[in-house]
């Protein structure tokens, strides 16, 4: 996964409808997208500058992966605000960036990513990254289509990568049990939700609330709206907060770690004492 989504309120007049939405996800209208994806793919792919090239080794096939990182477009529906788009590079190449401008499917400028903003990731044995990323509201005048980012590096080599981009809502879990608000309860086993959308993957964040919101768990991605509580990760006479993140996919050689993604308004509850 490269980045948190990570992923998460009203309708412009370019974005697509919930049936048009349903018609994706049930395949009625993915034909066409499959046919863009397999032009696009089957096209050669040139570096913009003069050393370089497109994609590594590793992810020839993948047009979201350039040598120095990974490209990829949320279409993100959370509480309380309009649908905004996510657009992130995810880099261990961080030192070498001199700019990441995105655009539209039509090549004119969506924005850039301010360098000066990122999230950093050490993971163990393998080399620090940066994902630089910024929201902004979904413009009225995007639509679906391969969306591109142009990274310029410091020896002057452009290079550019591509996700394809379907503008949908993907709703938010509700039917949260516990409920926002619960009353003290024996300290619970299961968190469960309602399903989103079939196909559906999860993520749930649990925060300890005396503990100044601090968060104490985060799930891997889960195939069901359901999860086992680790023993002991709950006390008694405690107060926690949880949200899940849903995202359509996961990992996709056409729309990227995932498409939509969708965050949950934030339940409260407390445990009861022994």
């Amino acid at each position: 996964m490269h980045a948190t989504s990570a992923c998460n309120t009203r309708g412009t007049a370019a974005m697509k409808t919930m049936n048009d939405e349903q018609e994706i996800l049930s395949g009625r209208k993915l034909h066409s997208v499959i046919a863009a994806a397999v032009l696009f793919l089957a096209a050669p792919l040139t570096p913009i500058g003069a050393s370089g090239v497109m994609a590594d080794t590793q992810h020839a096939d993948d047009p979201h992966y350039t040598p120095a990182g990974f490209f990829d477009i949320h279409v993100c529906n959370w509480p309380d605000r309009e649908l905004f788009f996510m657009p992130l590079f995810s880099t261990t190449r961080y030192a070498e960036i001199t700019s990441i401008q995105v655009r539209f499917p039509d090549g004119s400028a969506l924005t850039n990513l301010d360098l000066e903003k990122f999230k950093v990731f050490k993971p163990q044995g393998k080399p620090e990254k940066h994902v630089f990323l910024t929201q902004m509201d979904v413009p009225d005048s995007a639509a679906n289509g391969w969306y591109s980012a142009i990274i310029g590096l410091a020896d002057g080599t452009q290079l550019v990568a591509r996700d394809y981009v379907v503008i949908a809502r993907l709703p938010r879990a509700s039917d949260m049990a516990p409920p926002d608000g619960a009353e003290p309860r024996p300290v619970p086993e299961k968190f469960t939700w309602s399903s989103v959308a079939p196909g559906s993957y999860y993520q749930v964040f649990i925060r300890d609330v005396w503990d100044d919101g601090k968060l104490i768990y985060k799930s891997k991605l889960l195939r069901e709206p359901a999860l086992v509580i680790p023993p002991g990760l709950l006390q008694p006479d405690g107060l926690y907060s949880w949200q899940i993140h849903a995202r359509d996919i996961n990992e996709d050689v056409l729309l990227g770690d995932f498409n939509k993604g969708s965050m949950s308004r934030v339940a409260t509850f407390s445990t009861s004492a022994d």
